[in-house]
């Protein structure tokens, strides 16, 4: 509220004052609210629709003695109980001769009704007004587009982090991160795959090549055995000699040098013969051979240089003059190392004749031929080792000589 003393020229009736809607009678359609309004009563009504009625006369209250202002009341002015005694104006001097007197901003125009007063026949009503019904959303007959763009999702909010507990595990989020960072990337994972593949692949090579080298000859040395047991049964038994099935050990070699002892069995056939760990008699076809007791011939037999009970495996060490002994049911037949081809085509076949060629015999007798693969663990070419019988001793003599020292 504004504190003015009357001045020279100044005209309280028709001065603008500023203060609140229900002082000046501007404001809500309710009385409410701040503005300016001429204190003749400018402004909106009070309540929508209710003509104003001023309020009824009172009379005037005592003033205090030493005011300055009338103590008649103006024209159209109704001092108002509320107002009471004005202790901050303080004792004010009247107003000289010719000047007229203040007003206070307390003082309310004809017509002015107060912010709770009620016009005559107006009742409020509660919010909302009788008849308002209230309609859910969408209202009836409502329908969604056909093509409604899809609702809109918001991203879910990211997981906030928690600090570990002192004596407890860490968050559900730390453990996330734990697991991804844990994951393998597919690199690592093919590579894994790779390497177990080729360990896988290595670990079946090197017990493949257990097999060969080692379980071959095993199992090649018990058949070998077998077979010269049954051998020596034979001959207890009375067997005459005569043809032998193929695979069937008629004899028994012996190499005293190389510490061998082998059964020789008729025929060269691989399974049969050769990877039992026996040696193979040629007994068949084109490359046939006669048998030891033959007056006149070349007795020739194949054997493994390697795997499968590998008989011949040392027989490039063999000398010139070193025994090689053959024992049958009847007698026991020594021959003489006497040369050694180192390497030959499989195709020559012609170190079989009965007077080899190359062997360095040059006239027909009782000759033995060994032959086997070369290099080691191949078989691309051959090595012929030459040997002439020396000395023929029947078994009921006794051992020969190369076997007794």
């Amino acid at each position: 509220m504004t504190d003015r003393r009357p001045e020279e020229g100044y005209d309280p009736l028709t001065a603008y004052g500023y203060g609140y809607g229900y002082e000046h009678g501007q404001g809500h359609a309710h009385g409410h609210g701040y503005g300016y309004g001429h204190e003749q009563g400018q402004g909106q009504e009070g309540y929508a629709g209710q003509p104003q009625q001023p309020p009824p006369q009172q009379p005037q209250q005592p003033q205090p003695s030493g005011a300055w202002y009338p103590q008649q009341p103006v024209q159209g002015y109704a001092q108002q109980p509320w107002y009471g005694e004005q202790p901050w104006y303080g004792q004010q001097e009247a107003p000289a001769a010719g000047q007229q007197p203040y007003v206070p901003q307390g003082y309310q125009p004809q017509g002015y009704a107060p912010q709770g007063y009620v016009p005559q026949g107006y009742a409020p009503q509660a919010y909302p007004s009788p008849g308002y019904v209230s309609q859910a959303y969408p209202s009836p007959g409502y329908a969604e587009p056909e093509h409604a763009p899809p609702a809109y999702d918001p991203p879910p909010e990211p997981e906030a982090e928690r600090e570990p507990v002192p004596g407890r595990g860490p968050g559900r989020a730390e453990r996330r991160r734990a697991a991804r960072a844990a994951r393998d990337s597919p690199a690592v994972v093919v590579s894994r795959a790779l390497g177990e593949v080729f360990i896988t692949l290595g670990v079946v090579m090197l017990l493949f090549v257990t097999y060969q080298l080692w379980w071959t000859n095993v199992l090649a040395g018990q058949q070998a055995d077998q077979e010269k047991d049954r051998i020596q049964r034979s001959w207890a038994a009375g067997r005459a000699p005569g043809a032998f099935k193929p695979g069937e050990g008629f004899a028994i070699m012996y190499i005293p040098k190389l510490d061998v002892v082998v059964p020789v069995a008729a025929g060269i056939d691989k399974k049969k013969v050769l990877d039992r760990g026996m040696v193979g008699h040629y007994s068949e076809g084109r490359l046939r051979t006669p048998l030891p007791s033959a007056r006149s011939g070349n007795f020739a037999v194949a054997g493994h240089r390697n795997t499968h009970g590998e008989p011949f495996r040392y027989l490039n060490r063999l000398d010139p003059g070193d025994p090689i002994v053959v024992e049958t049911r009847d007698a026991y037949y020594t021959y003489a190392m006497a040369s050694i081809l180192p390497q030959t085509p499989p195709s020559n076949v012609q170190v079989l004749r009965a007077v080899p060629p190359g062997s360095g015999f040059s006239r027909p007798g009782r000759y033995i031929t060994l032959t086997t693969c070369t290099p080691e663990f191949t078989s691309t070419y051959r090595m012929i080792v030459w040997g002439k019988l020396v000395e023929e001793r029947p078994r009921d003599k006794g051992k020969p000589d190369a076997l007794v020292g």
